[in-house]
């Protein structure tokens, strides 16, 4: 309860955000299309904050982020296919499924992997997030319904406004608590110096294994969510590439700031899909060109992110 007295002026914020939202979103004063980039922007920063817990506060460089958000929008729909789930509160109970199955399969594949530092953990979770991928390609010859490499179809929609944001806003006061907590300290201790930080009795594996099943889960959250939002899943939509928005989206915001998380979401999303809005067909694919050249210009301006302090 504490923390959430701390948070109140984050938390008006909120109330005040959600009711524009829903002014916007119940007189269709915005369009439909819109709307779902609204709701797409709170479920990159669900996945995205879970990144930040594991790269950006404790130093883990992750490339495999988009298997554990795969894992939970596939746990997702097949459970709500299987049992016919089809209302807000019903499905509660399986977006938190969702997260829980991400987050223990991050707790089984990170025993091993958390022992390698940098570059070489970059690459082990490179390569689970492609043997995800194949088992996704596969994924009807264990089950018809997943679809393998045609997609899963037939998702019903169950995602909204209130289910995501209050869902994001959760997330987001859960897992500010806990980086300021002693954990946390724990946590930015390991990323800044972990020889030092077992030197001082920091139980470092064991802070590393919390943080990395931490932040799947919240992927596996995100992953639901996107699941029911847009109906459709497809092996496609989990490789590497989207491991790398989430990571240009922690980077963008500023490693340790979940506030910057926040932003960067939403600007990525908003700027990825008002090209799309913006440039005629034809000209579609230089949002290619166009992205990385600001990507260089503003690493160039603001190195650390744009939220984070720069360090001395």
């Amino acid at each position: 309860m504490r923390f959430f007295l701390e948070s109140k002026k984050f938390l008006l914020v909120s109330v005040v955000v959600y009711i524009l939202l829903k002014i916007l979103f119940a007189n269709n004063f915005i369009s439909i299309y819109i709307q779902q980039i609204t709701l797409f922007a709170l479920i990159v920063t669900v996945a995205s904050l879970g990144l930040n817990v594991i790269y950006g506060y404790t130093g883990q460089f992750s490339l495999g982020h988009a298997a554990f958000y795969g894992i939970g929008a596939y746990t997702s729909a097949y459970l709500t296919k299987i049992f016919g789930i089809e209302g807000v509160f019903s499905f509660l109970p399986v977006l938190l499924i969702s997260g829980v199955v991400a987050g223990c399969i991050g707790y089984l594949i990170g025993i091993p992997i958390l022992r390698l530092r940098d570059d070489f953990l970059a690459i082990a979770t490179l390569g689970f997030g492609t043997l995800v991928r194949v088992i996704l390609d596969n994924s009807d010859r264990f089950a018809e319904v997943l679809g393998g490499s045609r997609g899963f179809v037939g998702i019903t929609k169950i995602t909204n406004l209130e289910l995501t944001f209050f869902s994001a806003l959760f997330i987001v006061l859960i897992t500010k608590n806990l980086i300021y907590s002693r954990y946390g300290l724990f946590l930015r201790s390991i990323r800044d110096d972990e020889l030092a930080s077992t030197s001082i009795g920091i139980n470092t594996s064991r802070m590393k294994l919390m943080a990395f099943s931490y932040g799947c889960m919240l992927a596996g959250i995100g992953g639901g969510l996107y699941a029911h939002l847009y109906t459709f899943l497809h092996p496609s939509n989990f490789d590497i590439l989207k491991s790398i928005d989430f990571l240009i989206i922690v980077i963008i915001g500023g490693m340790g700031s979940i506030r910057g998380t926040i932003y960067a979401s939403i600007i990525w999303v908003g700027f990825i899909e008002g090209l799309r809005i913006v440039l005629p067909v034809e000209l579609l694919d230089l949002r290619w060109v166009v992205i990385p050249i600001l990507l260089i210009a503003l690493m160039m301006w603001k190195p650390y992110g744009l939220m984070a302090k720069k360090i001395k």
